[in-house]
C-alpha cells in the first residue's frame, strides 16, 4: 500500500543487463545506472491516485520559463512530404510572435545558418504527447534542469505536424508510428554537430514514436541512449481500456476533442491537401472515432484497430540496441498497466522499465508543484553523458539473444502498412 503519496518503485529488466564502462575505467551495467538515477518517489498525498493526478494537469501552472527559437524543416523524404517545426531551447529573449506559443520566436536565417558547432555538449531531441508541443508543462519540467541555471545541454523539440501553432503544408499528417521527422532531425543533428552525443526523449504518443524509431534503427541508431515516459505501448489495449470505464471515456472524449480542435485550426489546409471529410470529423466525440475517421483514411488502414496494432511500440522494444529507459506509472489511466510489455523488457538487455505505483499520466505531482519524472530523466541523461564511456557500447558485442535451433526469424519492427510512394 502507498502511504501519504510515497510510491513504490520497481525495475523490470534482463537478468543479464547491458554492460557499461565508466570513463574512469570501472565497470557497471544499465540497471545499476538506472537505479542510481532514480530517487524516492514522494508525491503529493492529496493527489492519491492516477485519476486525480491526471486530472490535476487541467489546473494550468506556469511551469519553468523555457525560451525557444523555431526553425521550419522541409521534409527530405520523397514520400513523407511537407514541413514540420523544431523548437530549440535558447537563452531568454524578449522577442514575441503572436502566432507562436509563449516565449517562442523564429530563428533569423542568419542565426540559423551559424547554428552548426564542433562542440561536444550533449544534445537531447524531444518528442511531445498527443496534440501537444514544446510548450507543454510536463516537457518543460523535464528539460529545465538541463538548460537552466548552468545546465550544459542543448535541447530541441520536434513538434508533430500541425501542433504547437505549426502549419500543415501537405497531406502527410502525424500518427503514432510517424518516425520520419524525428529520423530526419537526428540525422541532421549528427551532421551539424558531429561531436555531440545525441539522446532522445519522448512523452506519451511521442514515447511510442521514439520507441518505434529506436527499434527501427536497431544497432545503427545514432542516439547514445533514449527515454520513453508514459508510453501507451500497446495502442489497441490502451484504447479498449479507455472505452471500458466512464472515466476512460472522459479521457477519450477530451483527447478526441483536442484532436478535433487541431483539425479545425487547419481546416483550409486539410481541405486543400487531403480527401478527409471535415464535416464528419466535426461529428466525432471520442479519440478512437477520430482515429477511425482520420488516421485510417489518411494512411489506408482498414480499421482503427489495424492502425493501433501496426503503430504500437510494444514489439519495437525487442529491436532496441542502445541504452533505453522507460518510465511508467502503474496507475496511469491512459497508458494503462496492462499495455506495458513486461516480458519484452526482460528479453532485451538494452532496456530497463522503471515503474511507479502512483503518478497518473505524465503527472507525478510532488508537494509544492514539482514533477517527479524530471528527476530520473535528468539524472539518467547526466550519468550517461558525463560518467559512461559511450564509445565503449558496442551492439554486436553486447546482449545478443542466443541462437535458436529453429530456422525462424522474428522481426520486431516489421509493419503491415507499406508506403508505395507517389505514382
Amino acid at each position: 500500500m502507498d502511504w501519504f503519496g510515497r510510491a513504490n518503485i520497481a525495475f523490470t529488466h534482463s537478468s543479464s543487463p547491458l554492460a557499461l564502462r565508466r570513463k574512469d575505467g570501472t565497470s557497471t551495467d544499465l540497471v545499476e545506472v538506472c537505479k542510481a538515477s532514480t530517487p524516492a518517489c514522494q508525491l503529493n498525498p492529496l493527489l492519491f491516485n492516477g485519476n486525480i493526478q491526471t486530472m490535476w494537469t487541467a489546473f494550468k501552472e506556469h511551469g519553468p520559463p523555457i525560451h525557444y527559437r523555431r526553425r521550419i524543416f522541409n521534409a527530405d523524404h520523397a514520400t513523407y512530404t511537407g514541413t514540420f517545426a523544431v523548437d530549440f531551447a535558447v537563452p531568454p529573449h524578449d522577442d514575441t510572435d503572436a502566432s507562436l506559443p509563449p516565449r517562442t520566436a523564429y530563428f533569423s536565417e542568419e542565426d540559423f545558418d551559424k547554428i552548426g558547432s564542433d562542440d561536444d555538449k550533449p544534445m537531447l531531441i524531444v518528442l511531445h504527447g498527443l496534440s501537444g508541443g514544446s510548450h507543454e508543462v510536463y516537457l518543460r519540467h523535464a528539460i529545465a534542469p538541463l538548460v537552466l541555471n548552468g545546465g550544459n545541454w542543448e535541447v530541441c523539440v520536434v513538434n508533430a505536424r500541425g501542433c504547437a501553432n505549426s502549419k500543415v503544408t501537405s497531406g502527410v499528417l502525424f500518427n503514432a508510428r510517424a518516425t520520419w521527422d524525428v529520423r530526419q532531425v537526428v540525422n541532421w543533428a549528427r551532421r551539424t554537430f558531429p561531436n555531440r552525443p545525441l539522446f532522445g526523449l519522448g512523452f506519451s504518443l511521442g514515447a511510442n514514436i521514439i520507441t518505434n524509431y529506436v527499434g527501427e534503427e536497431g544497432p545503427s541508431c545514432p542516439l547514445k541512449a533514449a527515454i520513453a515516459v508514459g508510453n501507451p505501448f500497446d495502442l489497441e489495449v490502451s484504447n479498449k481500456a479507455l472505452q471500458r470505464t466512464m472515466l476512460g471515456r472522459v479521457y477519450s472524449r477530451v483527447m478526441g476533442t483536442n484532436m478535433k480542435k487541431l483539425i479545425t485550426s487547419h481546416k483550409d489546409e486539410i481541405s486543400q491537401y487531403t480527401t478527409l471529410d471535415y464535416d464528419r470529423i466535426q461529428n466525432i466525440t471520442f479519440l478512437h472515432e477520430f482515429d477511425r475517421e482520420v488516421q485510417t483514411k489518411a494512411w489506408g488502414y482498414p480499421t482503427e484497430g489495424a492502425y493501433y496494432r501496426d503503430a504500437s511500440s510494444c514489439d519495437s522494444v525487442l529491436g532496441i540496441k542502445i541504452p533505453f529507459l522507460a518510465i511508467s506509472a502503474l496507475d496511469d489511466p491512459i497508458a494503462v498497466h496492462e499495455a506495458i510489455p513486461f516480458q519484452e523488457f526482460i528479453q532485451n538487455p538494452y532496456t530497463v522499465l522503471l515503474t511507479t505505483s502512483l503518478g497518473g499520466h505524465l503527472s507525478w505531482f510532488e508537494i509544492g508543484g514539482g514533477r517527479w519524472h524530471a528527476r530520473p530523466i535528468c539524472n539518467f541523461l547526466n550519468r550517461m553523458a558525463n560518467e559512461i564511456d559511450l564509445d565503449s557500447i558496442s551492439p554486436p558485442a553486447n546482449g545478443q539473444a542466443p541462437k535458436s535451433p529453429q530456422v525462424t526469424e522474428f522481426d520486431p519492427v516489421r509493419r503491415k502498412l507499406r508506403v508505395l510512394g507517389n505514382n
